[in-house]
């Protein structure tokens, strides 16, 4: 498997420290509000990551932070009146109800930075002994000009990094470019016990401290958004590398902005849509399967021709999966025909396409085109004109369903238990077509679709589905 790894700007082919396990680290949202579009993308894109590496045999840590104490949280917590630890716990709960929606799985670990301040404390007082950190009256800053890679994930020298950095007002660092890593207490600001006084841990230590903690010193995968590049991500490895003397993540791997109908998502634009909004008009699926139409590193857009496509996609695939269901009630228990083997040998080539395009850098747009050729291959091979081998239908329905499931896609099984009223009906409609009462049968059939029950007549019989 090779991965594009930003910190060298190439493919490289992946090898973990552990031949036998995968440390991942993703950055995870900062709980003051419902997460929007844009933090889906990486939800949707590293779950996908982590379940085609669990796929290829792996064992996963995969661990993925809550921010739960920063300013726009002590903000929206003081404007409603409750503390900050009540409203992160609020949008902690959300945030698992919006990530179950599209399919995103929980990590390993779900570290809060609330709960591990020992450890950043730690890694802070570790970069103050080795002189890379320095204490302004309960302030503590990390100089970036004592650490010699600074920029090298971003590939911005410290003088062009300088040239837009300034400092700003009450900020008693030495640097325009050094950053937090501990910040005293102001009034009415939640705080913790520290060797520099009452404070909070910066952003940027706490995945380090988390990482390190819950990982190691250097892991394998640390993944995240395009704009977390710089400074979030630069300022991880400087600390990190700092305090432990090694390398802290081997692959960096960064997705794509996303776009509204071609305009940078904004809330003065009033293009702002968080996860729990899109909802209401498509299905978990719809979105995600959307996010994963495209690579990952690309940018992609977001807008309602485009969501309607990809709902048109998704039922695609569930359509073929019922007429597969369909088939296989009424298929044979045979040996294969010479036929029905070729289709089985495209069927592995399929699997292999779909395999060599998530080994390319989780090319998931190519991986879910082969899904695709498996629908249009049986749609093709497959009829209820005649009657197939139930173990080739069989072959078709598991690897729908297993290539699918790498991508948390294609999972749902409907529910095809009808009511009595619905079967009598359906039974007094074949009767009636034995008959040749085609009058009766056409009023059954009109019925039936307003109670939503579309009818399919075959030489195999009726079969019927849900309507939309």
């Amino acid at each position: 498997m090779k991965i594009y790894n930003t910190l060298t700007r190439k493919k490289e082919e992946f090898v973990p420290i552990d031949k036998n396990e995968v440390r991942m680290y993703s950055c995870g949202p900062t709980v003051y509000d419902f997460f929007h579009i844009g933090n889906a993308r990486p939800f949707i894109v590293f779950d996908t990551m982590r379940r085609y590496l669990e796929y290829r045999g792996y064992n996963v840590k995969f661990v993925q932070n809550f921010t739960d104490i920063d300013d726009k949280m002590i903000k929206r917590a003081n404007e409603e009146g409750i503390t900050v630890k009540e409203l992160g716990e609020r949008f902690i709960e959300e945030y698992f109800r919006d990530a179950k929606a599209i399919g995103v799985e929980k990590a390993t670990v779900h570290p809060k930075a609330t709960e591990n301040i020992d450890a950043i404390i730690d890694i802070i007082k570790t970069l103050e002994e080795k002189g890379y950190a320095y204490n302004v009256d309960g302030d503590v800053y990390f100089s970036t000009k004592k650490f010699d890679g600074y920029g090298k994930l971003s590939k911005q020298p410290l003088e062009d990094l300088e040239a837009g950095a300034r400092i700003d007002v009450n900020e008693t660092k030495q640097d325009a470019m050094d950053f937090a890593l501990w910040k005293k207490q102001k009034e009415g600001e939640p705080a913790w016990e520290s060797p520099w006084g009452m404070g909070r841990p910066g952003w940027h230590i706490e995945c380090s401290a988390m990482a390190n903690k819950y990982l190691g010193k250097t892991i394998d995968i640390h993944s995240g958004g395009q704009d977390l590049i710089f400074p979030h991500h630069e300022n991880e490895i400087a600390q990190s590398e700092c305090a432990n003397c090694q390398p802290f993540a081997n692959y960096w791997m960064h997705n794509g902005y996303i776009n509204i109908n071609n305009k940078k998502m904004s809330k003065s634009l009033g293009n702002f849509f968080t996860i729990r909004d899109i909802l209401k008009d498509y299905d978990g699926e719809v979105i995600r399967y959307f996010m994963l139409s495209a690579h990952y590193r690309n940018p992609i857009n977001f807008a309602d021709t485009l969501m309607e496509q990809a709902k048109s996609a998704v039922e695609r695939v569930y359509t073929c999966l019922d007429n597969l269901d369909f088939l296989l009630e009424n298929g044979e228990d045979r040996e294969l025909t010479d036929t029905e083997k070729e289709y089985s040998a495209k069927l592995d080539e399929y699997k292999q396409k779909f395999i060599d395009s998530m080994d390319d850098d989780l090319n998931t747009a190519a991986a879910t085109s082969a899904i695709f050729d498996i629908v249009y291959a049986s749609n093709t091979a497959l009829s209820s004109e005649n009657k197939n081998a139930k173990e080739v239908i069989q072959k078709t329905i598991d690897l729908i369903r297993e290539l699918g499931g790498v991508l948390g896609l294609f999972q749902k099984k409907e529910n095809k238990s009808l009511d009595a009223e619905i079967e009598e009906l359906i039974a007094k409609r074949n009767k009636a077509r034995e008959e040749k009462n085609w009058a009766e049968a056409d009023a059954i059939r009109d019925k039936l679709k307003e109670m939503n029950i579309i009818l399919k007549d075959t030489p195999m019989g009726v079969q019927w589905s849900y309507g939309e």
